[in-house]
């Protein structure tokens, strides 16, 4: 059997990117695809994520324990790779990703026995001819509580632009992660030039430095805050998609935020940072940003 075993790795934004490259992988080959839903956090141990895709409509199966390579996954999974490595990229078993751009000789990746994928894959170009099956999969179960279905409405019925401001270093710090302010306020302009008074609804990990930060209407801004912890950010992920238009972080959270999101003529905004090597905010490297973003 032609089999795919997808590692599921990162936060919620990253996840998403490890299962649509898979997903991808799997239709145009005809293969089984499992989700290994464990071994990707198992080390985890500064930010001990954990598998975060149950919100969505996904139809596949949970890789089995021997399918994670367990028992003893670590060694075993070093093994593998080492092996794997020995052979030509298309004859390989074990696909760990080497970069950050865009590789396109997993487009062309003939799967005939079983595939271990290992890495981000973060481009719309792992699954861009399959975009109809990634959004249907990518479905969120709404949330049920009675605020988010309250902001819900509020964003349907108002021209709504998810901001999304995340801070990577504390806010006011001489860390060198976070988007500047400059850039927000530049896209802030531009979406009120470009819409006839536009609704800002806020995604932010800290508001209050947010709001300190932006000069937005206040008649004419939500902020949400109340999804709180890893386990609730689908839910912010959701009224995100909600909206009509995108100013984004350098995070693939509201990357998919926008892409699964938005009218049919969205204006998405995102960050023109250049790729820094080795900072934990990597951005702007070929392949990640859709040709029909507008960056700033």
């Amino acid at each position: 059997m032609k089999k795919i075993i997808c590692r599921i790795k990162g936060g919620l934004g990253n996840q998403l990117f490890c299962y649509a490259a898979s997903r991808r992988l799997a239709v145009v080959n005809q293969a089984d695809l499992a989700i290994d839903n464990v071994t990707g956090f198992a080390r985890d141990y500064q930010y001990r994520r954990k598998y975060a895709l149950h919100p969505f409509q996904i139809p596949v199966r949970l890789a089995t324990p021997a399918e994670r390579l367990e028992p003893f996954e670590r060694y075993r999974r070093g093994a593998v790779k080492w092996i794997s490595n020995k052979r030509p990229f298309a004859k390989r078993f074990y696909i760990e990703q080497e970069g950050l751009d865009f590789e396109k000789r997993l487009l062309t990746l003939k799967v005939r026995r079983t595939i271990y994928l290992d890495g981000y894959w973060q481009s719309e170009g792992y699954f861009k001819d399959i975009e109809e099956i990634i959004r249907k999969d990518l479905r969120i179960i709404p949330p049920t509580d009675s605020q988010n279905i309250r902001l819900a409405d509020k964003i349907r019925y108002c021209l709504a632009v998810a901001l999304h401001v995340r801070w990577f270093d504390a806010p006011g710090s001489a860390g060198i992660h976070n988007i500047s302010s400059d850039y927000y306020q530049r896209s802030i302009d531009l979406m009120e030039r470009k819409l006839e008074s536009p609704h800002f609804f806020l995604f932010s990990d800290d508001p209050v430095a947010a709001r300190a930060q932006l000069n937005l209407p206040s008649d004419r801004v939500t902020f949400i805050s109340h999804n709180r912890g890893d386990e609730n950010a689908y839910a912010d992920m959701w009224l995100m998609t909600l909206c009509r238009h995108f100013i984004i972080a350098n995070s693939t959270f509201s990357w998919w935020g926008a892409w699964l999101g938005g009218s049919q003529d969205k204006i998405v905004v995102c960050p023109a940072t250049d790729y820094q090597e080795g900072s934990i905010t990597s951005w702007n490297f070929t392949g990640l940003i859709p040709d029909d973003w507008i960056k700033i």
